[in-house]
C-alpha cells in the first residue's frame, strides 16, 4: 500500500507544473489567487514537499478542476465525462477531457457580443487544432488573418501568436484540441478499392 501511496504522490508535483504551465500561470500569481507561499508551491510541483488537503483544495478551485484529478485518482468505473464550463475573456470553455498532460480538448463558444474585439494574439508552448462547429469563426495567426466557416479545420503551432473572434455579429462555436508542443495529430484512412 505505501509503495502505490508513493507512487501516487511523486506523479502530483509534476501534474500540478502541468496545469500551472497549461493555466499560464506563474508560480507568483498562483500564490496570489491561493495563499500558498511561492516556496511551497515550487517544492510541491518539485516532489521535495507532500501535498496535503490544506494545498490541494486551493489548488484545485485555481486550477478549476476537480480534487481526484489533481491527485490522478483512479476512475470510479463511471465512463461520463461531467463537464463544469467556466467563462475566459467573455467564452464559455466546457472542458471535453479531465486528464492534465496530453492531449486537451474543449468546446468553445464566442458570443455575439464578442464581435467587434480588437484581436490580440498572444502564443505559448503547444500545438492546436480546432474545428468550427457552427457559426464564422476568425483567426489571426501571425500576420494572417482568417475566416474559418461551418465544418472547417485549422491545425498550428501554438508559438506563432494567434486569436480567436467571431468574424460577424454572430455567435461561433467550436471545438478545440490542445497538445504538447511537437505532438501534432495524425488522421489515418485506410484506402478502400471500390
Amino acid at each position: 500500500m505505501t509503495e502505490e501511496f508513493d507512487t501516487v504522490l511523486a506523479a502530483v508535483g509534476p501534474r500540478l507544473r502541468e496545469l500551472r504551465r497549461r493555466g499560464g500561470f506563474t508560480l507568483t500569481t498562483l500564490s496570489e489567487r491561493t495563499g500558498i507561499p511561492v516556496s511551497t508551491l515550487s517544492r510541491l510541483e518539485s516532489g521535495q514537499r507532500r501535498p496535503g488537503l490544506e494545498l490541494l483544495l486551493p489548488l484545485a478551485r485555481a486550477y478549476r478542476v476537480p480534487l481526484d484529478e489533481l491527485v490522478g485518482a483512479p476512475a470510479t468505473g463511471d465512463p461520463r465525462v461531467y463537464p463544469r464550463p467556466f467563462t475566459r475573456h467573455g467564452m464559455t470553455v466546457v472542458p471535453l477531457t479531465r486528464k492534465p498532460g496530453g492531449l486537451q480538448a474543449f468546446k468553445q463558444i464566442l458570443p455575439a457580443e464578442s464581435y467587434d474585439r480588437e484581436p490580440d494574439p498572444r502564443s505559448h508552448e503547444g500545438y492546436h487544432w480546432l474545428y468550427v462547429l457552427n457559426g464564422r469563426l476568425r483567426v489571426v495567426l501571425g500576420d494572417q488573418d482568417l475566416i474559418l466557416s461551418t465544418g472547417e479545420v485549422a491545425e498550428f503551432d501554438t508559438h506563432l501568436p494567434h486569436w480567436f473572434g467571431n468574424a460577424e455579429p454572430e455567435p461561433v462555436e467550436f471545438l478545440s484540441i490542445l497538445g504538447p508542443q511537437g505532438e501534432r495529430f495524425h488522421i489515418r484512412a485506410r484506402y478502400r478499392p471500390s
